[in-house]
């Protein structure tokens, strides 16, 4: 029998959650590197026994962390993110030229082909990668040298790398996603890279239809059209079907366009779901009610999925990695708050019941069927 495994990473460290296929009932292990913030946590494809952890603190900064018995214990790895060759500059909020200067680790992805090679997406905006398991690592300087370079400038989050997609059909090809820049494609593993954000019109710029500095939240994609992709934006839910060469917006008849997530069913590639929130400005669900939104149209139409979540008084928020999809037959999806709540869905998203309450602020999840 699969056992299904959540990974939540909290302001105040992270917490594995264990359930078997029919995820009515969960257990808890943790907290584990208690008072870090556990920026992102996720298992490897390909030996699910892996998983690799982002820990920051302002006082400790960045430490990294690999697990080699399903998160039983854990030993630290490299923390050398040494930008290539000439620093350079992007700009700051202002405008004014900022040096680039390495802060912490937002994203983990591993390899959904090699055992130990791994990618990290860091602010300030860089990828980096390592090929043995953490022990070193080394930036793909492609992209923070890619000519837009010099004008991307920070979200308010600071300037981040936050979403890494990787064909697993391809692993030559992949997305990253970095707030507030934009979104880049690479079709020789990270080498080369060309901006994805045709088509793209962020009412907040100067020039509405810049070339970068568009403030993408996140991407998703399923891995049976990879040239298809989801996008939720600072404002606007989008869809690109040529590999984010040009982009339309799908967001119709949502409550609010805002939102940090978006999700792709594991075996339906038109089913996306988003957690609508009210504006830039609060941070919140709209009247109160914690709503995740479901089109089954690939974006255009949408549903409100209601059924467990709480419908008045609810004024928390969903983090762009703080949701995930299963791959058991009867899709699952998860997502925590930050007010330290972790809903979980058995049946695609039509019901909802809490894996866990109370728990620190939710900064990202991620769920693993292992056999």
């Amino acid at each position: 029998m699969p056992t299904v495994r959540l990974l939540v990473g909290t302001a105040k460290g992270g917490f594995i959650f264990r359930s078997n296929e029919s995820r009515s009932k969960w257990r808890r292990e943790g907290p584990m590197f208690g008072g870090w913030e556990m920026m992102h946590a996720k298992g490897s494809p390909v030996d699910p026994q892996r998983i690799y952890a982002s820990t920051w603190t302002d006082w400790h900064g960045q430490v990294m962390h690999r697990s080699d018995d399903g998160g039983a214990s854990w030993e630290t790895v490299s923390n050398e993110f040494a930008y290539v060759g000439d620093v350079g500059t992007h700009q700051w909020y202002d405008g004014t030229p900022h040096p680039w200067e390495f802060k912490r680790v937002w994203h983990l992805e591993p390899s959904p082909t090699e055992r130990d090679t791994v990618y990290a997406g860091v602010e300030d905006a860089a990828l980096f990668v390592s090929h043995d398991a953490g022990e070193s690592w080394k930036e793909l300087d492609g992209l923070r040298t890619h000519s837009t370079g010099r004008d991307w400038a920070p979200g308010a989050g600071g300037m981040c790398l936050h979403t890494i997609l990787i064909d697993p059909g391809n692993p030559d090809r992949m997305y990253v996603a970095i707030s507030a820049a934009g979104a880049f494609r690479t079709d020789d593993r990270g080498a080369t890279w060309q901006v994805a954000t045709g088509g793209l019109r962020s009412e907040y710029l100067p020039d509405p239809e810049a070339t970068v500095g568009h403030c993408v939240h996140n991407l998703a994609m399923h891995p049976s059209r990879p040239d298809t992709v989801f996008m939720q934006k600072h404002w606007d839910v989008c869809r690109s079907d040529d590999a984010g060469d040009t982009w339309r917006e799908v967001s119709d008849d949502l409550p609010t366009d805002f939102g940090f997530p978006v999700a792709v069913h594991a075996h339906e590639p038109e089913t996306i779901y988003v957690v609508p929130i009210k504006s830039d400005s609060e941070h919140y669900p709209p009247d109160g009610a914690l709503r995740v939104f479901r089109s089954r149209t690939g974006g255009g139409n949408w549903e409100a999925l209601t059924q467990g979540l709480p419908q008045e008084g609810c004024y928390q928020n969903v983090l762009r990695d703080a949701m995930s999809v299963d791959s058991l037959d009867r899709c699952g999806l998860y997502f925590g708050t930050t007010g330290g709540s972790v809903f979980a869905s058995s049946d695609e998203g039509d019901s909802w019941s809490p894996v866990a309450e109370h728990l620190p602020r939710v900064l990202s999840v991620e769920v693993q069927v292992l056999p």
